[in-house]
């Protein structure tokens, strides 16, 4: 039986590991934007950068964040009371990073070239990825009010994973805009949402840091 002390431990573990693979692929994917002078970064997915010069390690950093997902909904689990933890978000974070590795291998189609299913299966493993994300941050979030330590967390973090969830919507729909520069930036939020979430497991409550956000 693991004592409150030990969850909080394993927590800030997770939190810092989380840290370390949500950097790595931001760093990584915003490296190869410039590595891939082929590739037009306002219009091209990142899905096209998993294929030839590079795609390798992109999708190398694709299960680096998929392992952070996990991390961070185990993370949380383990740092918020019974009467506050959920197995939802991090069943939800689990599927996320499935649907996130299945994106990375399976080869998406290109503006030219003739659909396959396998291209039909990235696509919908990326969307999967995407909401199964965000709906997790949402329902990880709304769980912080629960806590008394975590309470003062909760506001900013529903309301900017809110903001995400939004603009997951409004990239889906918006069909006129550049697809790769609405994606992009689509990804740099919940990126910045992910960061902030582990950075916070990492430090542990306010109560326990002795400062805000």
């Amino acid at each position: 039986m693991l004592s409150a002390d030990d969850h909080d431990r394993l927590a800030r573990t997770c939190g810092s590991a989380a840290t370390a693979g949500i950097v790595l692929f931001a760093l990584a994917c915003g490296a190869v934007q410039f590595l891939r002078p082929d590739l037009d970064w306002l219009r091209a997915p990142l899905s096209f950068y998993l294929l030839g010069r590079c795609g390798a390690v992109v999708q190398s950093v694709y299960v680096a964040l998929a392992a952070a997902l996990v991390l961070l909904g185990t993370g949380y689990y383990r740092a918020l009371p019974r009467t506050a933890r959920s197995a939802a978000p991090l069943l939800l974070f689990a599927v996320g990073a499935v649907a996130l590795c299945v994106t990375a291998f399976e080869h998406s189609n290109l503006p030219q070239g003739v659909p396959t299913l396998e291209g039909y299966v990235h696509g919908v493993a990326a969307q999967t990825a995407f909401l199964c994300t965000g709906t997790a941050m949402l329902l990880q979030a709304w769980r912080l009010r629960a806590d008394p330590r975590w309470r003062p967390r909760f506001a900013f973090a529903f309301g900017y994973a809110a903001l995400c969830f939004a603009a997951l919507w409004v990239q889906a729909g918006w069909h006129g805009a550049p697809r790769g520069l609405t994606q992009k930036l689509l990804i740099a939020l919940i990126l910045g949402w992910l960061l902030l979430a582990a950075r916070w497991l990492r430090r542990g409550p306010p109560a326990m840091a002795g400062s805000g956000a």
